[in-house]
């Protein structure tokens, strides 16, 4: 069994794109030559700036030949329908075979597919792979037809075995597959010839190129920090960075530069930002103080003068970026520290946050109007609360995230400290992004908490109430992110609050823009006993009582509020659904309580969803539940066929058996439990006391008959049954369980 390498030899493939480029090399030819009948034992791919390669163990020398049998038209048919057949199959008249089955006399036909030579099959698919490769951006060059990300310079491809190599026949536009490759760009020796994989990989590395990305990485890694261990410092860690810098070299040097002493006050994240994004240097950090002491770069050469040059080049580019930076900094400090933040909230209302939702500044007088009504629920201060949100995206207007956009906040922060605002403030003002997503930290502290649900909550309101909700796998605005990111800084700071009050108090906010006929007082009202009651029939009749006529576009939100607002809450549920099911809870066990009230409470329906979760996993939970459904399909059935409901009037004086009476005293004793344990939201006691019915109700149903012939004692019973359910429905909608 042959192997097989390939190796696409260009100009420099972006970093970004050659991880995926690499993987999808593998695929592409893996998958065509699978189709066409050559099996493999393993395969590896790897990608350096110039070169995709691809190495197959094991490959089949040639195809199997196969045998299909086909059946085609029944005896008799016309005859076009027969010359179609034979011309699919590639057969003669003579070569067709009549066959008798269950539905009469068919025509069969056997084809038989030749096997072909690896080397014929391999060049097809390597053909068709490099013609069709998915780059994100390809190029064409010369007067070929061929596209590549960068100029295809060399094709390699060989199959060798114990016997030697050879060269697939292979010529794309002109680049003609052959057995020679080369090294290093600069101190490489020159084209050379290979005869394996392991004999490529070998003279690469004698040619200064390290094939694998992994092991770039691990090599840059090593050297950078030990090469700050000696100075008693150490390298911030940037696995993205890391992989980066490993896709722009095929030999790294790791080089160490200083930064300048006049740049050393900056604050460490504007230093490490600054020397990544522009230079992809790695931060080096002194660990007793915090502070951003010298860089490392990785260079693609090494140099007689061990780097000397190329880091003094890098110095004087790294001292013009962070000049730029110093004199942002500075003049930002200045603004804050003598105009306070509001000279750059003023500039928002001539940033536009969309077309239809106003601009930035008004949607910072949405946010700090419900971050007000939220801090009660989450602990903090009303006033920090709303002064929080009205800074928080003050930095927006600033010089150093105009130009470094990704230190939205955290600029914010710094530039509340300087203003001397409240800390509480100032760490909102970093904060209240979070969680960006499932692994990121979720603030804890109060105004940060309130200000950070207000800002995801107005994003979703708002995108709600121009109904640009996501679709399918499409969500430009990251409305899934941010309701996760609501229910996370809930969850994870035990929050208790009613989020249909909030969701409608904020929907009517943007309504009311919409809506041009609404005075604001009406609004006023609305929202503010929404947010206090979550309901609108209240705020109406304040209206109504104060001698106003309700207006159209009051009448407008009334109908289109409730609606939107159950839509969006319905959204939650499907987020919540997802985290839970990461958590390890039923899908099931979440619709059961969700259908009970307090839904829009996410703390309260995750706590009874984990107690039902817990329960479920317990021999009594799941025979209960079994329980449950059976009295529970009895009484639908019951109910269906006699046209009443019974739901009250069971009386132990009526029960005959010893289970039935049983029974009666069984729910006397859990009612009494789990009653106030409910009210007291202590949804495990309430189970475990509702666990205690498991026997009595399997005792009653093997001794009990209850459809009696006696109609009496059958109303008693299934008055019985009925209260088994009303029980058992307090804690959880148990119908919706499955088995």
């Amino acid at each position: 069994m042959p192997d097989l390498l390939i190796e696409l030899f260009s100009e420099e493939i972006p970093a970004r794109m050659q991880g995926k480029a690499a993987a999808d090399l593998q695929k592409l030819v893996t998958d065509g030559l699978v189709e066409a009948g050559l099996t493999y034992a393993g395969a590896r791919a790897f990608s350096t700036p110039r070169r995709l390669t691809l190495a197959l163990d094991g490959l089949l020398a040639q195809s199997p030949t196969l045998r299909e049998e086909r059946r085609g038209p029944k005896v008799g048919a016309p005859d076009k329908a027969l010359e179609g057949f034979m011309r699919g199959a590639g057969v003669t008249r003579d070569q067709l075979e009549e066959r008798e089955d269950k539905k009469g006399s068919f025509y069969y036909a056997t084809v038989v597919t030749e096997g072909r030579p690896a080397a014929e099959i391999v060049a097809e698919v390597l053909e068709k792979t490099i013609r069709n490769f998915p780059w994100p951006k390809s190029m064409r060059w010369g007067a070929g037809s061929l596209r590549w990300v960068r100029p295809l310079h060399r094709i390699t491809c060989i199959l060798s075995d114990e016997a030697g190599a050879s060269v697939v026949s292979l010529d794309i536009d002109g680049i003609v597959a052959g057995q020679q490759t080369e090294g290093h760009r600069f101190m490489g020796g020159g084209a050379f010839t290979v005869t394996s994989f392991e004999d490529y990989e070998a003279q690469l590395k004698r040619n200064f190129v390290v094939l694998s990305s992994e092991e770039r990485q691990e090599a840059i890694w090593n050297d950078a920090t030990n090469a700050a261990f000696a100075l008693g410092l150490e390298v911030v860690e940037d696995k993205g960075l890391l992989r980066e810098v490993a896709g722009l070299v095929e030999w790294p040097v790791v080089l160490m530069g200083d930064i300048e002493e006049d740049f050393l006050g900056l604050p460490p994240e504007v230093l490490q930002t600054s020397m990544k994004e522009h230079q992809k240097f790695f931060s080096v950090r002194n660990p007793k103080t915090g502070r951003i002491e010298k860089w490392i770069t990785v260079s693609n050469i090494e140099t007689a003068d061990h780097g000397a040059t190329i880091l003094a080049g890098n110095q004087k580019v790294l001292a013009a970026r962070l000049a730029d930076a110093k004199f942002f900094w500075e003049n930002d400090l200045r603004v804050a520290q003598r105009q306070g933040l509001s000279a750059w909230t003023d500039r928002l209302s001539n940033v536009t946050f969309h077309r239809e939702l106003g601009s930035q500044a008004e949607r910072i007088d949405r946010i700090a109007a419900l971050a007000r009504e939220i801090a009660p629920a989450v602990g903090a201060d009303a006033d920090l609360a709303e002064q929080a949100a009205r800074v928080a995206k003050a930095d927006l207007s600033s010089e150093m995230v105009y130009e470094f956009p990704e230190l939205q906040g955290l600029m914010g922060r710094y530039y509340a400290q300087a203003a001397g605002l409240d800390a509480s403030v100032a760490a909102a003002c970093e904060e209240h992004y979070s969680p960006l997503g499932p692994s990121d930290d979720v603030p804890t502290a109060p105004v940060s908490v309130a200000v950070a649900l207000a800002d995801k909550l107005d994003t979703l309101t708002g995108f709600w109430a121009i109904d640009e909700k996501p679709t399918g796998s499409k969500d430009p605005y990251a409305l899934r992110r941010a309701a996760l990111g609501v229910i996370r800084l809930v969850l994870a700071n035990s929050a208790r609050m009613k989020l249909d009050r909030f969701i409608d108090a904020q929907l009517v906010r943007h309504k009311v823009k919409i809506i041009e006929d609404l005075r604001q007082d009406e609004a006023t009202a609305l929202i503010a006993e929404i947010a206090e009651h979550g309901v609108f029939g209240a705020a109406f009749r304040t209206v109504l009582e104060a001698g106003e006529e309700r207006t159209n576009g009051f009448s407008s939100l009334e109908q289109v509020v409730p609606d939107t607002s159950t839509d969006l809450l319905s959204f939650f549920h499907d987020r919540l659904k997802v985290h839970l099911r990461d958590e390890g809870i039923r899908h099931d066990v979440i619709d059961a309580c969700l259908a009970m009230e307090g839904s829009d409470d996410i703390r309260l329906l995750v706590t009874r969803a984990e107690a039902l979760a817990a329960f479920m996993k317990t021999d009594d939970g799941e025979n209960l539940v079994q329980g449950f459904k059976r009295a529970n399909n009895i009484l639908s059935q019951a109910e269906e066929k006699d046209g009443v409901e019974y739901s009250y009037g069971a009386d132990v004086k009526f029960a005959e058996e010893d289970s039935e009476k049983a029974l009666f005293a069984a729910l006397d004793a859990a009612e009494a439990k789990i009653t106030p344990a409910m009210q007291g939201e202590d949804f495990a006691a309430a189970m475990e006391a509702m666990a205690s019915l498991r026997a009595p109700i399997d005792a009653f149903f093997e001794a009990v008959q209850v459809n009696s012939e006696n109609s009496i004692i059958r109303r008693n019973r299934l008055n019985l049954l009925s209260r088994i359910r009303t029980i058992c429905s307090q804690v959880a909608d148990l119908s919706k369980l499955e088995g």
